[in-house]
């Protein structure tokens, strides 16, 4: 039986999680299908584009992010400070770029209506946008906001109704490092593992294309959560590893996956050190993301499933 959405999602554990949504329907989310001929490739850009306005509304940052044929992986950090430090105003002109609000919030965000409203009208609106604000950190609410609005541009152009996802969306609590970096390669690389892409660099719809671009001119998207460098005190909030690092051992990890190409993980990489981890026990980790891990993934879980398969070098 499936656990409830709350139990598997605790901010005081961590504010890192792994989503995935799958599609329902034979007819792809995105791809050619080829008992009809019909491409849905430009879904990809939906999506991509969804996820990258909800970001800018929820006080919820993008990690890493791929769109696939007929599933999408998103991994999400929850900034619920930054909420919480939202003034009632800016809660409600965030909301209002998603959901029309009511009557009262419609008229507090106007200065002219603010000042013509009652203290009774005042408070009413208080407790509406502490119902928002709550929202606007919620992941369950960001990946229903995705969702249901990709199933209802996917249903008026293909003339049905229904049901478009399998279901509610699956998510994987991120409770260190080593599982975050992990699964964000894993996320990155899917269409390099799907042979959709040869490279990186060349997965369209992903979230390392992205950062890849943006290194090149020495910055970071601004549509994505960036790299604060290595863990320290008084860390600002951002990834917890450097973005060279992290791009090198995506790429690394890449050509595991392609037998074809040439190249290894390299044994000091930074973030496998910290995490105890050597090449072999990397590449099985990185590929185990959802085969291996139900609802956490975290350091001391991965050291069972290796020491259990005889994974970790004892050397």
């Amino acid at each position: 039986m499936p656990r409830p959405r709350k139990s598997l999602i605790s901010l005081t554990d961590t504010p890192y999680y792994h989503c995935v949504s799958r599609c329902v329907r034979r007819a792809f989310l995105c791809g050619k299908d080829k008992f009809t001929g019909q491409c849905y490739e430009h879904r990809r850009q939906w999506v991509e584009d969804r996820l990258l306005r909800l970001a800018a509304v929820f006080a919820i940052d993008i990690c890493a992010f791929a769109v696939m044929s007929n599933h999408t992986h998103v991994v999400l950090h929850v900034n619920r400070e930054a909420a919480l430090g939202w003034s009632t105003k800016e809660v409600l002109v965030r909301w209002h770029k998603l959901h029309q609000g009511t009557l009262l919030t419609r008229r507090f965000v106007h200065e002219k209506e603010t000042s013509a409203m009652s203290a009774v009208e005042h408070n009413a609106v208080e407790k509406i946008a502490d119902i928002y604000r709550q929202r606007l950190h919620d992941i369950s609410w960001f990946m229903r906001s995705l969702n249901e609005y990709i199933a209802r541009q996917a249903n008026k152009e293909d003339k049905c109704s229904g049901r478009f996802w399998e279901g509610r969306f699956k998510s994987q609590a991120l409770l260190d490092e080593t599982s975050l970096a992990a699964c964000m390669a894993y996320v990155d690389l899917n269409p390099v593992r799907a042979r959709m892409a040869k490279t990186p660099e060349q997965s369209n719809h992903t979230s390392i294309q992205k950062r890849i671009s943006a290194a090149k001119s020495n910055r970071q998207p601004a549509s994505l959560l960036s790299f604060a460098g290595n863990p320290r005190k008084d860390m600002p909030i951002g990834l917890p590893f450097r973005l060279e690092e992290y791009l090198q051992l995506v790429e690394e990890t890449g050509r595991h996956f392609h037998p074809r190409k040439r190249g290894t993980i390299i044994s000091n990489q930074p973030i496998l050190k910290r995490a105890g981890l050597n090449s072999v026990d990397w590449n099985w980790l990185v590929a185990s993301i959802e085969t291996e891990f139900t609802t956490t993934i975290c350091a001391p879980l991965i050291m069972r499933k290796l020491d259990k398969r005889g994974y970790q070098d004892t050397a």
